[in-house]
Formats: structure tokens, C-alpha cells, sequence
């Protein structure tokens, strides 16, 4: 019987891990081992694929095994679905987006202004986890928002709402929803011109996400099983990047998977990007490419290329492949096509993730401005996830994202270092460091690779 501290499910859209973690507490803490299995939403019991995946853990352990306490990550059955609804889409909507998207969400509708009866119609179809509401900087414009509250409130959902726009609206929101929906208030996302406050309202996502939400078929057996939170699996990466920046510097994560490619960034950027950009940026942001994927959006990663030039690149033979590409490469020919996806996957996705300069044009001529992620101070390019841990030319892969000469786009330099989270625990990391954040840290440090520095 091995026994084993924390147990970490991350249950996926496509495959739920498992990993193990002893010496909890303690000045060494060690990864123990990984069991994967096919996430089970479709047969209606996640923890099917659960206890599949525990029973690939013993089996690679060559024992039984004990745990005392089990933590957990889903992004299951679509992950956090949510909906923002802001009053000037480059102000208090892209600080809204911020949030949730930093937080582990799913976005799928963003609005400005006063909602149209086609925005309404959106939300009733989609039916999201958690709606959050803003709009107006602290003490300015109320009308909106107000206004907005109505509307959802008439929409009769069961869906909790976080309010983080104006606080001068506090009292009336809450007034609106009273004996309606569950209502959260946190500080305000934009309280003021150029000045973005994100981290509150990720905080609460989480917990709302936690607290009021069953999230995929089986998913209230889990709760059954695990002690403390069950954290969006996006989220728990973006925890786990915030925690390593605090060691290492500045920092960026890239995860391409089945479905989706997510781009995680910590980085203040220069002083010199900072002063001539349009809008400020979250420290911490996150983008999620819904349509680039190496399995699920396989055909749409080719799109990018367009397929003649895919098949150019790759071979005649990309129909068949593509065809026949399973969710787990195997055999030479499914890992050269799932690396090649890979690598269109990542540098599209960082590429959106990034701001670049722009050359403006006044009365007194041109002059340069930056918009969107400056990205040029990251020090440490990592990959995470399948795709990067297990495909051997992951290395490569995340060494040709670094900025090219005359480029505009705000990419790393040519001095940035790619590491790998070869354990394939960053997201597990994440979850333990609600609770354990040092053992986190170390734990992380030792799967990429990096010597723990002295406190």
C-alpha cells in the first residue's frame, strides 16, 4: 500500500489526471506518480473516469493506493461558463473579460452598453454559471448598469451574479435582485480612468464557482470525495505562474490541449512599452484560444494556414492524417502531426496573446503607441499540459514563439529560456497552493527543472 498526502484529480473535457504528492508539510516535498484516464462526462459519472484514472496511478505505483486528503480541478462538460456585461467595451468590459478569463472561465458573451433584447436572448441560451456585472468607474456613470441589473433580473435565471462596477450602485443593484438571484459584490474592476483591479473578482469567481455550481454529470460525487475547493482548471495554472513569478521573475505559461490553447502571462512589461500604452493591462492575464486545439479543433488549427500551405509544410498525405488522428498520438506519424498542430497552436495563440506597436498619425506627424501584453521582460517561457510534456520537440516548439528582428508584436526575446513542466503538474500545483503554498512552489521548481532559491 503506498500512502499518499494529497491526491489531485484534474478532471478535463477530455482526460482526468490524478497526481500524487507525499511529504506535505515537510522540508522535501516528492511527486509520487500520474494516472490519466478518458474523462467520462458523456457516460453521465465523472467519476468513472476518476476512479479509471486512480486505478492507472496504482498500476504504474505497482500498489494499492491510501490517500489522506483529496484536492480537485475541473474545466468538465465546457469548464466556467460565463457571461460580462460592461459599459465601454476597451474600459470596464475588457477589465470584466480580464477577471473572468484570469479566473479559469470560459467566456461566452461579452457586451457594452445597455443590453439589447438580442444580447438577452444570448444569455437565456447559454445559460451561464456565473454572470458578471459592471460598468461606470467609482462614483461616475450609474444609468447603465442599473439598467443592465433590470434586464438580467427579468430574465427570471438561477445564476449567481458578481457585481464589480460603480460602488455607487451597490445599494440599488442589490435592491433590484433582492429575492431573485445571489448576489456578490466586490470592489470595482475599473475604478478609475486607466486603472484595472482584477484580482478581486477572481477571487470570488472561484469561490462562486465552488460554492454554487455542479459542473459536469457526477460532479456532486466528487464534491463527496474531496476536501477543499474544486478550482477551474485555467485558474489553478494561473495560480501555480503567479506563485513561480514570485521566485523566478517574470513569466509566461502555454498549454495547447485537445480542445483549446491557453496562454498564461505574469509580467509588469517594461517602463518604456508602459508609457505609450493605449490601455493598461492586468500583471496576471489570461487568453484562451477556443478554436485552436490538437485534437478536437485539429482542422481549424490547419485552417490558420489555410490547407494547401499546411500540406505543403506537412505532406500530402495531412487529409489522411488528420483523418485518422486519435486524442493520444502513439505511433511516429501521429506525434509528427500532433506536434505540427502544436506548434501552429502556440505561436497563433501567443501571438494573440501579445500587444504589439503601432505607428499613429497627428498633426504633428507619427508617433508610436503599444496596445495589448507587452511581453518583451518575460524571462521564462513555459509549457505545460500534454502536448508540451509528452511530444518530443516541445522544446523547439516553444523556442520559435520569441520575437523575430523588426517584429511589432511585444513577444519575448531572444534571451528568454524555455522550460517544460515536465511532471505535468502545474495545474495540481495550483490547487495545492490554496492551502500549501510553499510545498507548492517547491514541488514546481522541482518539475521544471529550476534549483529552489534560498529564502
Amino acid at each position: 500500500m503506498v500512502e499518499v498526502d494529497v491526491l489531485v484529480a484534474e478532471i478535463g473535457s477530455t482526460t482526468t489526471v490524478v497526481n500524487a504528492f507525499t511529504g506535505i508539510g515537510t522540508p522535501c516535498p516528492r511527486f509520487l506518480g500520474q494516472g490519466v484516464a478518458p474523462t467520462t462526462v458523456l457516460q453521465g459519472d465523472v467519476t468513472v473516469g476518476l476512479e479509471g484514472a486512480i486505478r492507472d496511478l496504482e498500476k504504474k505505483l505497482d500498489s494499492p493506493v491510501k490517500w489522506k486528503k483529496m484536492m480537485a480541478s475541473s474545466s468538465a462538460a465546457g469548464g466556467l461558463k460565463m457571461t460580462v456585461h460592461g459599459l465601454v467595451y476597451d474600459m470596464t468590459v475588457k477589465a470584466a473579460k480580464e477577471a473572468a478569463l484570469g479566473a479559469g472561465a470560459v467566456l461566452h458573451l461579452a457586451t457594452a452598453g445597455i443590453l439589447s433584447e438580442t444580447d438577452l436572448e444570448k444569455i437565456k441560451r447559454i445559460r451561464p454559471n456565473i454572470i458578471l456585472l459592471a460598468g461606470g468607474v467609482d462614483y461616475g456613470e450609474k444609468k447603465t448598469v442599473l439598467e443592465n441589473a433590470r434586464k438580467i433580473a427579468e430574465l427570471n435565471l438561477d445564476t449567481p451574479i458578481i457585481y464589480a462596477g460603480n460602488v455607487a450602485a451597490r445599494d440599488e443593484v442589490a435592491k433590484i435582485f433582492s429575492g431573485k438571484n445571489k448576489v456578490f459584490f466586490v470592489d470595482n474592476v475599473y475604478p478609475r480612468i486607466d486603472e484595472l483591479n482584477v484580482e478581486p473578482a477572481r477571487r470570488v469567481i472561484q469561490q462562486v464557482f465552488e460554492e454554487h455550481i455542479v459542473m459536469a454529470p457526477g460532479m456532486e460525487k466528487i464534491r463527496t470525495m474531496v476536501d477543499g475547493p474544486i478550482v477551474p482548471t485555467p485558474g489553478a495554472v494561473m495560480m501555480a505562474a503567479v506563485l513561480l513569478k514570485e521566485d523566478i521573475g517574470d513569466l509566461m505559461v502555454i498549454d495547447v490541449g485537445g480542445a483549446t490553447t491557453d496562454v498564461h502571462s505574469v509580467t509588469e512589461g517594461s517602463e518604456e512599452i508602459n508609457r505609450i500604452l493605449l490601455a493598461p493591462e492586468p500583471v496576471a492575464k489570461r487568453t484562451v484560444e477556443g478554436d485552436l486545439g490538437v485534437y478536437v479543433n485539429r482542422y481549424n488549427v490547419v485552417e490558420v494556414l489555410g490547407f494547401e500551405e499546411a500540406k505543403r509544410k506537412y505532406g500530402e498525405n495531412l487529409s489522411e492524417a488528420l483523418e485518422n488522428q486519435p486524442p493520444v498520438p502513439e505511433n511516429p506519424e501521429e506525434v509528427r502531426l500532433a506536434e505540427f498542430l502544436a506548434e501552429i497552436a502556440a505561436i497563433t495563440a501567443v501571438n494573440r496573446h501579445a500587444g504589439e506597436i503601432k505607428y499613429l498619425y497627428g498633426p504633428t506627424g507619427r508617433y508610436t503607441v503599444a496596445q495589448g501584453k507587452d511581453l518583451t521582460k518575460v524571462k521564462w517561457i513555459i509549457g505545460t499540459g500534454g502536448a508540451f510534456t509528452r511530444l518530443p520537440s516541445g522544446r523547439n516548439i516553444l523556442e520559435k514563439i520569441k520575437t523575430k528582428p523588426g517584429s511589432k508584436k511585444l513577444l519575448p526575446g531572444e534571451n528568454a529560456e524555455v522550460l517544460i513542466d515536465w511532471d505535468y503538474i502545474m495545474a495540481s500545483v495550483g490547487v495545492l497552493s490554496k492551502e500549501y503554498p510553499s510545498d507548492a512552489k517547491k514541488l514546481l521548481m522541482k518539475s521544471v527543472r529550476l534549483k529552489e532559491r534560498e529564502n
